[in-house]
């Protein structure tokens, strides 16, 4: 019998490349999203999955209609990535990002507690609920949490709340730990993007410079198309659990740049890019270096695409995309 699947945050990064996935593996796929008078359909229509989706209205700050929509459709599975995920926006928006991030995993808690207790639930957490770890050990599943946003707080509320609920109720709930993933649908805000557009933008002379805050940030960045497939198999399995998804590999802003720039040719970037305080958080991880031992040994899931290569790969649809822009100007 075909598998249904329900996702929040469906036209964002990973809801797209998910929704891919699982459509390749037959199953019939739901997206939630808001009530918008365009709804902006361009990472799904980048994938060619916009078509194949049953789209349902909802919103993750409005618990009737997360409650409907679960009772009626009683999906198999329900992938919960809606979320305000931008950290740097989430000390402006804290109430939004709070009721967003936090209370909607609640509401779908409930729903399925209430009306479909056999759905499997997966949580999108964030390697950001761990901060800056004591002592600059590597982190594994065990290592406590000490966030350092209202974004990482959030997330972490949302976090507890899935345990809780498969510990109280029984419910099959997951969470995903992911570090940082990324891919040439990666909204334009998050520094990777920002890099990767700035460079396809001064290569083609339509730009001068970048502006980035903190050089020395370093994250383990991995392909948001590997990463789905983690979340996939984290329902796949006999009993619930949490699993951090990486790829142990930490890299800097700086070699990030080497990487773009040294793509489109330009070997020196010290004068393309500007530092600006404003782009530097109030308060910033430093570093958050990662094992995912447990997930290679019981998922069998390990990242597929280098930093290297998804970083080429990125510049490369940033460089076609504005090229076409250009060409239809």
């Amino acid at each position: 019998m075909k598998k249904t699947a329900l996702i929040t945050g469906v036209l964002g990064q990973d809801g797209a490349y998910l929704a891919k996935l699982l459509l390749e593996k037959d199953y019939t796929v739901y997206g939630l999203i808001r009530r918008y008078t365009n709804p902006n359909y361009g990472n799904t229509d980048y994938l060619s999955v916009t078509k194949k989706i049953e789209f349902l209205t909802g919103d993750m700050t409005d618990e009737s209609s997360l409650m409907n929509i679960i009772k009626v459709i009683q999906p198999d599975e329900v992938y919960n990535l809606a979320a305000q995920s931008f950290v740097g926006a989430s000390w402006d928006l804290a109430k939004q990002t709070t009721e967003t991030n936090a209370l909607g995993v609640l509401y779908i808690l409930n729903a399925i507690r209430y009306f479909s207790p056999m759905t499997k639930f997966y949580q999108a957490s964030t390697s950001e609920m761990f901060g800056n770890t004591k002592d600059n050990k590597v982190i594994t599943e065990e290592t406590p949490f000490r966030p350092c946003s209202p974004y990482a707080i959030s997330k972490l509320y949302s976090h507890w709340m899935t345990n809780n609920y498969r510990e109280s109720y029984g419910i099959f709930a997951c969470s995903g730990i992911l570090f940082n993933h990324e891919s040439p649908i990666r909204g334009i805000e998050f520094v990777t993007r920002k890099i990767t557009d700035g460079v396809a933008r001064i290569k083609l002379n339509l730009s001068k410079e970048i502006v980035l805050g903190n050089l020395e940030s370093r994250r383990d960045w991995g392909f948001a198309g590997d990463y789905v497939e983690a979340m996939y198999l984290m329902l796949q399995q006999e009993k619930p659990d949490n699993y951090i998804i990486c790829t142990g590999k930490t890299h800097s802003i700086k070699q990030l740049l080497d990487i773009a720039f040294s793509h489109v040719g330009l070997k020196d970037w010290g004068g393309f890019i500007k530092s600006d305080p404003k782009f530097k958080r109030p308060s910033d991880l430093v570093s958050l270096e990662c094992d995912c031992k447990k997930s290679r040994e019981k998922l069998g899931w390990q990242p597929k695409t280098s930093f290297e290569d998804m970083i080429k790969m990125m510049v490369d649809a940033d460089l076609k995309r504005l090229e076409a822009q250009r060409n239809n100007s």
